[in-house]
């Protein structure tokens, strides 16, 4: 019996003490995830800098960083459309150490990019909307054309001509080169070359002094051109018209009907990002986004700014997800 009893005693301590140790590490994963970040955050852009995307992440960096209580680095990881900082973020451990501000790589490259295996776009972790945005189609200053009525003759005109038109992008693919090619079958499907260019800044040279001859991108990227002189605007895809821009017609006004073409930029996790990490780095996000100087230099440069949920960024992801599925089938617009 005093044998049995001193087993039997043995045999609790130690059930005792596995509880405990279980226990403590139970509490130790739950310290370390909501002690995040410990080190500094990267956002990986797909872009080289200059773009919309850019702007995106690095608009919200210095009060995320001050809510955070770690430095958030940008890392721009431009090429193939933006998959390759895509993919980064999807391999990436799900840990909140490295996020994706992301756009069209998520909503169209899986339908334009056809022959590229692809993983799921949809598995990414939603956190939150940075911003959002219509479109700016400009020429350059030096063009003939004043209006969109006076583009589409233009477009016509010279695409039967020897030289033809040529029209940038910010990439194969992107928002932009969608977008166009949308307008090119309003337009009744001008012959028009596609001249795709690693980001807007590269675009924008060729443009200015007239290498291209019309480029559709985001407010808060061409406005500065536009101002200067060395662009000009020709209609906004928004539903209103920008107030950074207020003498640019919405498409609508200029004879374009149906065509409101909204851009968004998210910021997303790896699949399986925890919970709690996605609840402080959306709770950080918003806060920057409320702050006046953040909001002034969004609206300033022809933006709106994002917030809300990640529920809500994960309902407008699967809808421009399916939208743009329709637009590319349709137009069969494809990458490779």
């Amino acid at each position: 019996m005093h044998a049995k009893r001193i087993v039997s005693g043995f045999a609790k301590s130690t059930a005792f003490l596995t509880l405990a140790i279980g226990l403590s590490a139970i509490s130790s994963m739950a310290h370390a995830q909501s002690a995040w970040p410990t080190k500094p955050v990267t956002f990986v852009v797909g872009y080289p800098p200059g773009g919309q995307t850019d702007f995106a992440g690095r608009v919200v960096v210095a009060n995320m960083q001050k809510e955070l209580g770690q430095p958030i680095v940008i890392d721009n990881r431009g090429g193939g459309g933006g998959n390759i900082g895509s993919d980064i973020v999807m391999q990436a451990a799900p840990d909140g150490y490295k996020l994706l501000v992301g756009n069209g790589v998520i909503t169209i490259n899986p339908h334009t990019y056809r022959s590229t295996p692809m993983v799921d776009p949809l598995k990414f972790t939603p956190i939150g909307t940075l911003l959002t945005s219509g479109l700016v189609l400009v020429v350059p200053a030096t063009s003939p054309v004043k209006d969109y009525k006076q583009f589409v003759q233009y477009i016509k005109d010279k695409a039967k001509t020897p030289e033809g038109v040529n029209y940038g992008s910010s990439g194969a693919g992107s928002l932009t080169h969608v977008t166009m090619e949308l307008l090119r079958e309003r337009m009744g499907k001008p012959e028009m070359n596609h001249v795709p260019y690693k980001g807007t800044a590269a675009v924008a040279v060729d443009l200015i002094a007239g290498r291209v001859d019309a480029l559709f991108d985001a407010t808060s990227v061409i406005s500065p051109f536009i101002k200067s002189g060395q662009m000009r605007a020709l209609m906004v895809t928004s539903a209103q018209r920008v107030p950074a821009l207020p003498d640019v017609p919405t498409a609508a006004e200029a004879g374009v009907k149906d065509f409101e073409i909204i851009s968004f930029i998210g910021l997303y996790g790896p699949p399986k990002l925890p919970a709690d990490v996605v609840k402080k780095a959306n709770s950080a996000m918003n806060v920057a986004l409320k702050d006046a100087t953040v909001r002034k230099n969004i609206i300033d440069r022809g933006d709106e700014p994002g917030g809300g949920s990640a529920e809500d960024l994960g309902k407008l992801t699967q809808t421009h997800f399916k939208l743009w599925g329709g637009i590319v089938k349709a137009n069969d617009i494809r990458v490779d």
